[in-house]
């Protein structure tokens, strides 16, 4: 009876040893599995974050060296403007301004204009309003208000403007419109004529 009851134990004890050892082996196996998993998973993760890095990284460099690329055409072509503007107003605003620091030559452009002021085509003479700088109302007003019957088949009114450096304005009396001839506008225009040229000349087509 005795020896049964210890057969007995020992068999209820070796298969509870067995089966602990099958459920440990099982429980390890699922662990170390699911540590296969985890440790793929984080594999793959790191190397999307790599990958994507990477491609942020790129498209910065791309970016900064856009960016510099733009910066450099801009800060060229306004270093260009510059040097441009710097030689025609070298070239333009001396000889403008002693242009029109010759009353004579402001005279004859004056008396040039009202001897062939035929707006209309008609061949009539045309009451005509000559705007000059105060400055010029000795030299030049006066000048003109005497000989405004002698230029013109009709009348001609000389106004002072304050808004005129140097230079004048002309056009009909009914005031529809004004031709501005000033000491700006010669500038402007000769510095508009000569820019392309001059730009051709420092820079050829580029």
């Amino acid at each position: 009876m005795d020896s049964k009851l210890q057969e007995l134990t020992e068999r209820i004890y070796h298969e509870g040893v067995e089966k602990a050892r099958a459920d440990a082996a099982a429980i390890l196996g699922k662990a170390n599995k699911e540590a296969e998993e985890i440790l793929q998973n984080a594999r793959h993760e790191a190397s999307r974050i790599i990958e994507q890095a990477r491609r942020e990284a790129e498209e910065l460099k791309r970016n900064v060296t856009n960016e510099i690329k733009l910066s450099s055409r801009q800060a060229i072509s306004s270093l260009r403007q510059q040097i441009t503007e710097l030689i025609l107003t070298e070239m333009v605003d001396q000889s403008v301004k002693e242009a029109f620091n010759d009353k004579d030559f402001i005279k004859r452009m004056i008396e040039t204009i009202l001897t062939r002021w035929q707006p209309d085509n008609s061949g009539k003479g045309q009451s005509v309003q000559l705007f000059l700088p105060p400055e010029d109302e000795e030299k030049l007003g006066k000048y003109f208000e005497a000989r405004a019957k002698e230029l013109m088949n009709k009348g001609l009114k000389v106004i002072y403007d304050e808004k005129i450096g140097r230079g004048f304005r002309i056009g009909p009396a009914d005031g529809s419109y004004v031709i501005s001839f000033t000491e700006e506008d010669f500038e402007n225009f000769f510095k508009n004529y000569l820019r392309p040229r001059t730009n051709h000349l420092l820079y050829g087509g580029k």
